[in-house]
């Protein structure tokens, strides 16, 4: 059965800073510290690779002090709005109806609410109360494509059916005052908020790229390399400093025998939708693709646009590589990182 990609959508929240005004709140956050610190702080943000980040609060309400609940109170508030924006802009691209869902995924990881987005958004767009749920919330930055598969199974099991993937994340919310760890510092520089839609579709009468196969790659004894700590102030920010390395050297497995099983090579693949995790593990992945003539522009120009979204990220760049109009049998290899530490593959075919 043939699961294609219809449509895919992006909402961003209303406020922003770029990283050269975010540079005085930095200042007033980290008054009192050593200059040598705050020298770096500064160094950090400003060499991230990032030029604009977005959030759904001001930026005088991420570096206040409140409490886990105003913060998620926030998160749960925005996270509604921005998920009904970016579905009904996806179903408003594809020209379906609302009630032609079949299958609903939502994908989340900072921030905590139950009922979860799913029911919310079938009651504001008036979605069939038959419709499939499936909330993903524990999966991080790979739950975008995680997601997709989920649905890819689905559909593929579920000939003429129609499915969304919906991931609304908003890492600044998890932004923990009090804390002057790398962790925090590094993941403040490199993440935004974000919203991203994608539908899918098993539907004979629908086009758009075909899903040839996907796979879960997971990396054994790694579960400390990236996630979320709860603490009484929120969800405090876990960040290896040894992610880079860490997939660089699993690298080879991750790609090449997925790509062998569909008789394919590198060589053979003509876009690369990669999530930007950060800048370091961008150039990574850009060095080793260096040498065979492959480019991730579209992965480094999200990430300078928007920075690292968690979950929605991907979504962003595959939404910029099908704007570009790839031709008719061409090929594009998705692939992110999350906690676990696993990785996340979609082979796709035009």
């Amino acid at each position: 059965m043939s699961v294609r990609i219809k449509a895919v959508s992006k909402q961003l929240p209303k406020y922003y800073k770029n990283t050269e005004d975010i540079i005085p709140f930095i200042d007033t956050w980290l008054t009192g510290k050593e200059d040598r610190f705050i020298k770096k702080v500064k160094k950090i943000f400003e060499g991230a690779g990032v030029d604009r980040r977005y959030s759904i609060m001001e930026p005088s309400e991420v570096f206040t002090a409140t409490s886990f609940e105003d913060k998620n109170d926030i998160y749960t508030r925005e996270v509604i709005e921005l998920g009904e924006k970016v579905l009904t802009k996806a179903l408003e691209k594809a020209q379906w109806k609302p009630e032609q869902l079949d299958y609903i995924i939502t994908v989340s990881c900072t921030g905590i609410m139950i009922p979860s987005l799913d029911a919310y958004l079938i009651n504001m767009l008036k979605l069939r109360q038959d419709i499939v749920r499936l909330p993903v919330t524990e999966m991080g930055c790979a739950a975008g494509i995680s997601g997709m598969i989920y649905a890819k199974n689905f559909l593929a099991s579920n000939p003429g059916k129609r499915a969304a993937v919906i991931a609304v994340e908003s890492p600044t919310a998890t932004f923990q005052l009090d804390d002057f760890s790398m962790p925090n510092v590094v993941s403040a520089a490199i993440f935004g908020d974000g919203a991203a839609c994608v539908l899918l579709s098993s539907d004979d009468r629908d086009e758009g790229p075909e899903i040839i196969d996907d796979q879960m790659y997971h990396f054994y004894n790694n579960e400390h390399m990236m996630g979320f700590k709860l603490t009484n102030s929120g969800l405090k920010m876990i960040l290896d400093i040894e992610v880079p390395e860490t997939i660089a050297s699993h690298f080879p497995d991750i790609i090449h025998p997925f790509l062998a099983k569909n008789n394919m090579n590198i060589e053979d693949i003509d876009h690369l939708i990669f999530h930007p995790g950060g800048k370091k593990i961008v150039q990574t992945v850009e060095d080793l693709f260096s040498g065979m003539g492959k480019n991730i522009d579209n992965t480094k120009e999200v990430l300078k646009q928007y920075g690292n979204m968690s979950s929605a990220t991907v979504l962003y760049v595959l939404e910029k590589c099908m704007e570009q109009n790839p031709e008719k049998g061409s090929t594009g290899v998705m692939l992110s990182f999350g906690p676990g530490f696993s990785a996340q593959r979609i082979l796709l075919k035009w």
